[in-house]
């Protein structure tokens, strides 16, 4: 099914500075002055190539840096072709975890011929910004995560033993190691493994989706495909124990009329609604919820308390969404997006696409203080999607609402890079 090939990553050299100044998270979470401020400790940071904001041309400019960069040592390119093994050590509610994945160069084939597949609708605006980049730097800088089902514990492990090329702590504490798997024997063994092997993006759909434009770009317009036709990309099996998943949380704002006692009240027809519960108690139950497999939000919209929405039937997701399949008529988004953003808030799918009064965040305390300040009016907080979904979603060819996951944690910006040409 997938394929996918060892590669030569550019690494940056000790003389573009310590590792730990060098490297950051995804570009999309983070802010202009974050931006800023990690150019301030060192202004080889990778955010130059991946978010570049400098001169008139910012994507010109990160060409003609990426260039400079590889001509005067700051980026070395490894020797030989490798897998790499890449794993992170963190916290999560006191717990200390890891996550432990095959860094590769996979094929790029349309979602059509079933070996990469998606979970999750993109936005056109970032897939055009991320095209540009491409074409103006012949390189991806970032990792794509995807999952998969096949047993390569011991391998991984074998590589994690030797002593890794990169041992770093980002400034919020998380360990980032790298190894390289260069033995032509163990790489054969690798690939064979994936030759019976689907895989699932867990977080990356617009790099994935651009890295297929930018391939038929280059045929279109007559330019050889070269090393655009493998993309940089992080795989994890899908029983990691270090896997975690946290919800996205949707904000409503902007509508107008918006009557919050009404829009109980609509609830009432298909969940059951209990008000009057403190934010901790609401929370409880939340989790609760999710345990017993049941389909419940919270809702909150202001002062102390909060109210639990739980669904009464599931099978009146039947009715609702009676083309889609049963795994996706069960996604707690899918429950909440047309039983009552659509049905009862008239926020339809081309508003959610353009988030004309939605927005997301992952962090509760943002949605409480978010409509607490008057910013949002109301916030629905949600459980987490759970892996099995994603693979099930996925292998039935359709996909869920945006913002539907967020893995935990993000994948660090500026071990690797990948050259296209």
């Amino acid at each position: 099914m997938a394929n996918i090939y060892p590669f030569r990553a550019w690494r940056f050299s000790a003389q573009a500075g310590d590792m730990s100044e060098l490297i950051c998270p995804p570009y999309d979470i983070i802010s202009e002055e974050q931006r800023k401020a990690y150019l301030a400790r060192n202004p080889h940071n990778i955010i130059r190539l991946e978010l570049p904001r400098e001169g008139a041309d910012p994507y010109a400019e990160a060409g003609k840096t990426v260039k400079e960069w590889c001509a005067d040592g700051t980026l070395v390119r490894d020797t030989d072709a490798a897998f790499y093994v890449y794993d992170i050590v963190f916290e999560v509610n006191g717990e200390q975890k890891n996550i432990t994945g095959l860094l590769v160069g996979c094929e790029v084939t349309p979602f059509s011929e079933g070996k990469v597949l998606p979970h999750e609708w993109t936005l056109s605006k970032a897939k055009t910004d991320r095209l540009n980049l491409m074409k103006a730097t012949g390189f991806n800088f970032s990792d794509i995560y995807s999952l998969y089902q096949a047993d390569t514990k011991a391998i991984l492990d074998s590589a994690m033993a030797q002593e890794p090329l990169t041992d770093v702590v980002n400034e919020d504490g998380l360990r980032h190691r790298l190894w390289a798997i260069t033995d032509p024997a163990v790489i054969g063994e690798i690939q064979r493994i994936f030759a019976d092997v689907k895989l699932y993006i867990a977080d990356g759909h617009h790099r994935y989706e651009t890295a297929i434009n930018y391939k038929n770009y280059r045929i279109e317009n007559g330019i050889p495909v070269d090393g655009a036709d493998r993309i940089m990309m992080m795989l994890v099996e899908m029983s990691h124990p270090g896997l975690v998943v946290f919800p996205t949380h949707r904000l409503i704002r902007d509508l107008e009329s918006f009557d919050a006692d009404a829009m109980l009240e609509a609830c009432k027809a298909d969940f059951d609604v209990e008000c009057g519960l403190s934010l901790s108690e609401a929370q409880a139950q939340l989790d609760k919820a999710y345990a017993d497999g049941k389909k419940a939000f919270v809702c909150y919209t202001g002062g102390e308390t909060a109210t639990l929405l739980t669904l009464k039937d599931i099978a009146r997701m039947d009715t609702l969404l009676p083309a889609e399949s049963a795994v996706s008529r069960q996604l707690d988004v899918n429950v909440l997006h047309t039983a009552i953003l659509e049905r009862i808030l008239g926020i339809d799918k081309e508003n959610m696409a353009q988030q004309i009064n939605l927005t997301y965040t992952r962090v509760t305390d943002e949605a409480i203080d978010g409509v607490n300040s008057g910013t949002f009016q109301c916030a629905f907080l949600l459980n987490p999607t759970r892996v099995s979904e994603i693979q099930g979603v996925a292998a039935a060819g359709e996909k869920m609402p945006q913002k539907s996951t967020y893995f935990y944690p993000k994948l660090i910006t500026g071990l690797t890079m990948n050259e296209l040409d």
